[in-house]
């Protein structure tokens, strides 16, 4: 069985997408591990529409994206994470993780389970399945969110 030395979590600044940067902080300490940050943005509002989803906070612009970092980096240094990485992608938040997954060589990709219930999430798909499809490392699904 591989170790987990390369974690990628996406935060969009919600509360449960903090939760899930928390457990992935939290594996990332207790392995020694790189846990790599990641916010997607769109550019502007119409960018946005364009995607379907429900499922995550719309993020627009690359300035709120830095700040919903910061406020991530501080959630997993609480946790006792101590090598922390961001990384901040233009795009749908799916677009950005697979493409910040594939940039570090992740071993593990964290997501909350925000959506995944949801009738758009069945209907249209959700950020973690979606992910989980697509990913080719291994994706814990933390449950966030009832």
């Amino acid at each position: 069985m591989s170790k987990y030395s390369t974690i990628v979590v996406g935060t969009d600044g919600s509360q449960s997408s903090l939760l899930a940067v928390e457990r992935a902080a939290e594996i990332a300490a207790a392995l020694d591990a790189t846990v790599t940050i990641g916010c997607a943005y769109y550019e502007n509002q119409e960018e946005a529409s364009k995607t379907l989803r429900q499922d995550s906070v719309t993020v627009l612009g690359d300035d709120p994206a830095r700040k919903n970092l910061e406020s991530a980096v501080e959630a997993a240094r609480r946790v006792g994470a101590t090598n922390i990485e961001t990384a901040v992608r233009k795009g749908t938040p799916v677009e950005a993780l697979m493409a910040i997954v594939k940039e570090v060589d992740a071993d593990l990709l964290v997501v909350g389970n925000r959506g995944i219930n949801s009738l758009t999430g069945r209907l249209l798909g959700s950020v973690p399945a979606d992910v989980a499809r697509q990913s080719n490392c291994d994706v814990m699904i933390v449950h966030t969110v009832d």
